[in-house]
């Protein structure tokens, strides 16, 4: 009863934040309308955390580092080839998905908090690299005076903030949408079967690893993508926007929204970023202090945010399964 009060809670925000947020540009100023295109940008990267943390199983304190990739690759983009939005949005993904194949011999053996663990050195060397690698970055003090972005081939740039809050919103609804339609089929399966009961879903002839290495690199190609979408709606960017809290507001924002929902971990980051920007004006100095206390409150409140129950052993040959036994999720007829 309760986890169905939450949900329907949550399905309620849910609609109120996605109705605020289209109807947003022609009801705030320009500065909330800047504000929360960045923020859109953030919460397609919690998009890709909720796909780890949630669906997979796999916790991830690391999707800031293909964020990074992403956004510095649509600066050069930008710059020396084409500022054409879709090119730009193209090359951040490759650039997010190879940072992500680049670490897979680190990732796809871990779980759990020894996971948790390596994301975050990853993250957290990838602020460290931007930082120093001034050529291209800037160094800590940024890049500024970003060329604004073309939506497509001959249309004029993005010069208003509306215009840009606009172009990403709709490329945010179309990869959300995406990475909705792909759970729904058997993949989605998979990775849940895996996350409940791995060693079932190796059991049964499945490549567990293949799984888990193609959901890292999607992860990490929609936080490429929306690295891509941050320059394009702030035309700054800087190691600030990739450090730790970062990682721990896209985490917050998914157990808020619930890990496995792709949806709610969106409006989850967009809440969250947007009480932490109000609590920076509110409560000056101890921002930090009250969102890392929502952490802890929403890890041990909500029921979303806690780590799924192993399914029950399948019964021994010629043994009646218990009753209220739930049925195996791991498909079959899928072989190695």
């Amino acid at each position: 009863m309760r986890d169905r009060a939450v949900r329907a809670l949550r399905g309620l925000v849910g609609a109120a934040v996605l109705a605020g947020l289209v109807v947003a540009p022609w009801a705030v100023d320009d500065y909330t309308v800047a504000l929360l295109a960045r923020t859109l940008a953030l919460g397609l990267v919690a998009v890709g955390v909720a796909l780890l943390t949630g669906v997979a199983g796999l916790p991830t304190l690391g999707q800031t580092a293909p964020y990074a990739a992403g956004a510095y690759t649509g600066v050069v983009v930008g710059g020396q080839l084409s500022d054409v939005g879709p090119v730009q949005l193209v090359v951040a993904v490759a650039a997010g998905a190879a940072l992500a194949v680049a670490t897979l011999p680190l990732v796809v053996p871990a779980r759990g908090v020894v996971l948790l663990m390596i994301t975050l050195a990853v993250g957290e060397l990838a602020v460290v690299l931007a930082g120093r690698w001034t050529a291209v970055t800037g160094g800590t003090d940024g890049l500024a005076g970003i060329a604004p972005t073309r939506p497509l081939w001959g249309l004029p740039p993005l010069a208003t903030d509306r215009a840009r809050y606009l172009y990403t919103l709709v490329v945010v609804a179309v990869l959300a949408g995406l990475v909705l339609l792909v759970l729904r089929t058997r993949v989605g399966l998979l990775l849940r079967a895996g996350r409940d009961d791995e060693a079932r879903l190796r059991a049964g002839g499945h490549r567990v690893s293949a799984h888990v290495a193609g959901v890292h690199v999607a992860a990490g190609a929609i936080a490429g993508a929306a690295g891509s979408l941050l320059v394009t709606a702030q035309q700054y960017v800087s190691p600030a926007d990739f450090g730790f809290d970062t990682s721990a507001l896209l985490l917050l924002g998914v157990v808020v929204g619930g890990t496995a929902s792709v949806g709610g971990a969106l409006v989850g980051a967009v809440l969250v970023v947007a009480a932490r920007d109000w609590l920076f004006g509110a409560l000056p100095g101890q921002a930090p202090l009250v969102l890392g206390l929502a952490f802890v409150a929403a890890a041990y409140l909500l029921p979303t945010a806690r780590r799924p129950r192993r399914r029950p052993a399948a019964p021994a040959p010629g043994e009646r399964p218990a009753a209220g036994t739930p049925r195996s999720t791991v498909p079959t007829g899928v072989g190695a």
